[in-house]
């Protein structure tokens, strides 16, 4: 009996793990932890480098919440492109594996999850920021910009640069201007970031008639638009450490040395923009720029490297 058994047990329970990863699939989870370092960073800065552990975790698991819940609507609003894209085809919900209003219940739980957690963990005003995120990308990019122009990556970028907010407030309960300033350098991060990956899948977006910056302008002029971006990514970076104050030489030498290769490459891209090598070249690049920024910001905000700096400075003194 027990050898009947088996293989029906065996089969329910692979039935059971494809089940999970196909909600985990609907939440998009490689974008996740990239809008959740820039939360970090914002902790660390609002913090001088002391934040509280529970704090973070907290913030962090609210935020991927509410991250999991808005990719999860995407997923649900933009089921008929993706089974249109070969590159998409296979996602949970145009694939059938997950029925739309499954899906849509589960991004509600999600976000019910994420307004508690922050709520109750952190404050009011971070776990309304978390949830204008998933508004903004659901209605404002999704629904209203996405596929009526192509500055829909400008203005939909907001979206991406929110968790910033969430992460300041989350230590704070307030939003002060180097709040917004790390708001904006995620924001204006975001079109180079966008296009370049625009730039290597037009023909997908071309295809279900998505006026993405490439296909409505070509890739030359999308490539001086990725060029002007970037030239202004720079000096909005530096804005942290002057006129503000927030942070010291560490994140300095970091934001130049990094945004002098974010530059080169975009230049890079500008003299060549129909190579989908130089694209890709800039994308990657891109994702690891932001994760290096970042982590920059954190440690020079770290109690330890601000006296590190001042001994330095007292022995060449």
């Amino acid at each position: 009996m027990q050898e009947l058994l088996n293989p029906s047990l065996e089969c329910k329970h692979q039935n059971f793990l494809q089940v999970i990863q196909s909600y985990y699939q609907l939440t998009k989870p490689r974008i996740i932890p990239l809008l959740l370092i820039t939360t970090a960073a914002a902790m660390w800065l609002a913090s001088d480098g002391q934040t509280d552990p529970v704090l973070f975790l907290v913030t962090v698991i609210g935020g991927m919440l509410a991250a999991a819940s808005a990719q999860t609507m995407n997923c649900i609003y933009d089921r008929d492109i993706d089974y249109a894209m070969e590159r998409t085809r296979n996602r949970p919900i145009p694939s059938g594996r997950v029925k739309p209003l499954h899906a849509g219940i589960f991004a509600a739980v999600l976000a019910g999850l994420s307004f508690a957690t922050l709520t109750i963990f952190t404050n009011l005003l971070a776990a309304l920021l978390a949830m204008a995120g998933i508004g903004f990308y659901m209605w404002i990019y999704t629904h209203l910009l996405k596929r009526h122009t192509p500055q829909n990556i400008v203005i939909g970028g907001a979206a991406g640069a929110i968790p910033a907010l969430v992460g300041w407030a989350a230590v704070t309960n307030s939003l002060s201007i180097e709040a917004w300033i790390l708001f904006a350098i995620v924001f204006i991060w975001t079109p180079p970031h966008f296009w370049a990956l625009s730039l290597m899948i037009k023909d997908d977006y071309a295809k279900v008639g998505i006026p993405m910056m490439p296909v409505v302008v070509g890739d030359a002029a999308t490539a001086k638009q990725i060029w002007i971006y970037t030239l202004l990514l720079m000096p909005t970076t530096l804005l942290l450490v002057y006129p503000l104050g927030a942070s010291g030489i560490v994140y300095a030498i970091s934001a130049i040395g990094l945004g002098g290769v974010f530059v080169y490459e975009a230049w890079k891209l500008l003299h060549a923009p129909t190579d989908k090598t130089v694209a890709k070249s800039m994308f990657k690049y891109s994702i690891l720029y932001m994760m290096l920024l970042c982590t920059a910001i954190v440690v020079d905000s770290l109690p330890q490297t601000q006296a590190a700096i001042q001994l330095l400075l007292k022995g060449i003194v």
